[in-house]
């Protein structure tokens, strides 16, 4: 009985492990992942840059998970969408690691789209007629999403 109740146990324990990792879009690996930290000073002064990268979730989209804010560095995020919006990542994966692969831009963020975004991440009505600016800022088009933990 003992063994029984310690494979059991060891059963569960082995798949929770696996099931914390889940895979969005085409499928990807973690080999080459440079820490979002370092995508800016890679970048350099290119236009856009294929890049895998790894980073923490900072917020996600709250409609239905279609673009999600990676931290990168000195309390910067930058924007995630994913390519022909094919696919969308979990709502509540706040705070974890993930592991994203495509292309990353500099591009410019009309007020328009920057208002919409506040919406969709639950901003008051305040604080989204506050956007009075487009915003350049790096951003990234993920073929493929891993969400670690």
């Amino acid at each position: 009985m003992k063994h029984f109740l310690l494979t059991a146990f060891l059963l569960t324990a082995s798949v929770g492990a696996f099931a914390q990792t889940s895979f969005h879009g085409k499928k990807i690996t973690e080999t080459g992942a440079i820490p979002a930290t370092q995508l800016a000073s890679k970048m350099g002064d290119k236009a856009q840059m294929p890049a895998k990268i790894e980073g923490t979730v900072e917020s996600v989209c709250k409609v239905k998970g279609c673009w999600m804010k990676v931290k990168t560095t000195d309390g910067q995020t930058m924007r995630v969408t994913f390519k022909d919006y094919g696919f969308f990542v979990p709502k509540d994966i706040e705070g974890k690691t993930v592991v994203v692969e495509g292309l990353a831009e500099t591009t410019t963020t009309p007020v328009a789209d920057l208002r919409h975004y506040a919406q969709d991440a639950g901003k008051s009505k305040e604080e989204i007629e506050k956007i009075t600016q487009p915003e350049k800022a790096l951003t990234f088009v993920a073929d493929g999403v891993i969400v670690k933990r």
